[in-house]
């Protein structure tokens, strides 16, 4: 990471990619934020794979701020679905409830911007369950039981 007086610049190797608490095929890396010097803001990036979801769930104190990169996905904001783009900016007020679904044979891959705070809470209002993770051999799945 190059870091100046007020600037920093991350390389993709330098983030690490997180599983998505709760989603299936769903990743998250923290590009930009307090411990890189942005103190109000977070910058994060999330991968969808194909069938990958993020089921339904809001934040009471966070808004979001999202851009897709690359790829198309169903976002649905208080129960009403949106296919996003590339380019597509969103917007997610306060206690919007959303969930995501990458219904495409491509992986998606958007920004989210996202206040600083230390109070980041997450109420999930949908459960995934009896679905292997996307991406792993369905056969393991299976052996795992």
């Amino acid at each position: 990471m190059s870091v100046g007086r007020r600037w920093a610049v991350v390389p993709q190797q330098e983030a690490p990619e997180q599983p998505v608490q709760k989603a299936q095929g769903a990743r998250m890396a923290v590009l930009i934020g307090p411990e890189r010097g942005a103190v109000r803001y977070v910058t994060r990036r999330f991968t969808l794979a194909p069938g990958g979801r993020i089921p339904a769930h809001r934040h009471e104190d966070i808004e979001h701020q999202q851009v897709v990169v690359r790829g198309e996905m169903v976002l649905t904001l208080d129960g009403v679905e949106r296919v996003v783009r590339p380019g597509d900016a969103v917007f997610i007020p306060v206690g919007t409830v959303h969930a995501y679904a990458n219904r495409s044979l491509e992986e998606v891959e958007f920004l989210c911007i996202v206040p600083a705070t230390s109070n980041y809470a997450t109420e999930w209002l949908e459960e995934l369950s009896g679905c292997a993770p996307v991406g792993e051999d369905t056969a393991a799945a299976v052996e795992r039981g």
